[in-house]
């Protein structure tokens, strides 16, 4: 069996799999001052809820966002399973053929969710990853990272809109009942779910415009689940995409 964490910037996603097959996904909060045993505690109630002995885990592979709390993660792994994890970053074959200006300056989480795409889903391929920012990941129908997008996440739009006003208030995202909002409340609820969802409809077209030709189009991340049932495209949501990019980059490494 297989551990394989995504460390980003709000939280924190964990997994097992045993064969192609993933146990469970599940998410704990990114803290930078955590120590070594506090992560190992977090990783250890995770297994236990899911009856997973950390005994019966052979391996392990992390991808991170956030370098200051990497080791930390990579020694409370080796703490709870007794295994050195592999680290996404120089020297690990992933697979993904990267294109943009700079390789060196795409995120891990991105690469990790572009080997996933490429094993799963027709080419060419939009990834759509909804965390803290929304990224936009484009793969060309030969397998090649071309680029993307870097948006401003649901929630940080949410918590500029209420930190840069005076009277409106902090919202959850719970749908309106219609567009056309007739409160406050209502009117910022559809402003962030209908509008994001209708950007993410844009921003495909765009792409595919670009492209010239029809893409898979595919969801990922915390929010991606608000989100994407409102879209109009066919937006597929898989919230274990980052899991099986890190299984597959992991079977390339061994």
């Amino acid at each position: 069996m297989i551990l394989a964490i995504d460390v980003g910037n709000t939280n924190i996603v964990i997994g097992c799999c045993e064969d192609k097959n993933i146990k469970f996904v599940e998410r704990i909060s990114t803290k930078p001052d955590n120590t070594v045993l506090e992560y190992a505690v977090s990783f250890k109630t995770v297994l236990e809820l899911y009856g997973i002995d950390p005994k019966s885990i052979g391996g392990a592979i992390i991808s991170s966002v956030v370098p200051s709390v990497t080791y930390t993660i990579s020694e409370a792994v080796k703490k709870i399973v007794g295994v050195e994890a592999k680290v996404i970053g120089p020297g690990i074959k992933t697979g993904v053929n990267i294109v943009i200006d700079n390789p060196a300056q795409l995120g891990s989480d991105l690469v990790v969710d572009a080997a996933a795409g490429i094993a799963e889903y027709p080419l060419p391929l939009i990834i759509f990853d909804m965390g803290t920012a929304t990224t936009a990941s484009v793969i060309d129908k030969n397998g090649n990272y071309l680029g993307g997008m870097i948006i401003p996440g649901v929630n940080i739009s949410l918590n500029a809109l209420t930190a840069g006003t005076s009277q409106l208030p902090k919202i959850n995202l719970v749908p309106p009942k219609k567009v056309i909002g007739r409160n406050t409340v209502d009117c910022m609820k559809s402003g962030i779910l209908f509008g994001t969802a209708a950007s993410l409809d844009g921003i495909v077209d765009r792409i595919e415009a670009e492209l010239g030709e029809k893409a898979t189009v595919v969801a990922t991340g915390g929010l991606a689940g608000s989100i994407i049932p409102y879209c109009n495209r066919k937006i597929i949501l898989d919230d274990e995409l980052l899991l099986k990019g890190l299984i597959v980059i992991y079977n390339k490494n061994l």
